[in-house]
């Protein structure tokens, strides 16, 4: 029981991981298609990973591995994205005071958050997810018994721990500065000397204050 449960979470870890590898390259294919200048959109400090792709990978393993028919993986996928979107969009502002992202000028939006053509986009990924993504990771189970991959596992989700851990402290520090709340210790005084707002603003060069 122990050896599945640790199994599981190594599983979930890399669907995870490799989500958010994926987002970081398709947002960047995104912005070079519409925008026609490369981009580089990252959801964390360190490394190429879009944290939202990572979470909805999770969901679709989840959630669309169990459905059959394309057809309802599509509306489930429709109805998981334009939920995790908006819930992500909407935390973001709460903890953040920016947004990534801001589909008001789109038909059909709720509250420029998520609207029914990203709705739809999350719809086509979860087919092909179903079709594609998921039998050619189910070959790849085994691997997860390999000690060698154990190993780098627990050095990866130690880095993907400390990764999320600091972008968040120092986003949440960052929105302190614009509000003029001085450094109240040295960990503050840490997040202000090696996070600065240029660097920041580089990094999610997407972002919008709220």
């Amino acid at each position: 029981m122990g050896k599945k449960i640790i199994n599981y979470i190594i599983k979930i870890f890399w669907i995870f991981v490799i989500g958010s590898v994926f987002g970081f390259f398709a947002e960047m294919l995104y912005a070079l298609v519409y925008t026609r200048a490369l981009e580089i959109r990252k959801g964390l400090i360190y490394g190429p990973f879009i944290q939202i792709y990572g979470i909805g990978a999770v969901a679709y393993y989840i959630l669309i591995s169990k459905v059959q028919e394309p057809k309802k993986a599509f509306f489930s996928g429709m109805l998981m994205g334009g939920a995790l979107e908006y819930l992500c969009s909407f935390f973001q502002e709460i903890f953040f005071g920016t947004i990534s992202w801001d589909y008001s000028h789109l038909f059909m939006n709720l509250n420029g958050r998520t609207s029914l053509l990203y709705c739809v986009y999350w719809g086509i990924i979860a087919i092909v997810y179903l079709k594609i993504v998921y039998p050619s990771f189910q070959k790849l189970e085994p691997l997860i018994d390999k000690t060698g991959i154990r190993i780098f596992t627990a050095f990866l989700m130690m880095f993907m721990t400390f990764d999320i851990v600091i972008s968040c402290m120092a986003g949440n520090r960052q929105q302190e500065r614009r509000q003029s709340i001085p450094a109240s210790g040295p960990v503050d005084e840490f997040l202000d000397r090696m996070y600065p707002d240029e660097l920041l603003d580089k990094i999610y060069n997407n972002k919008k204050d709220v």
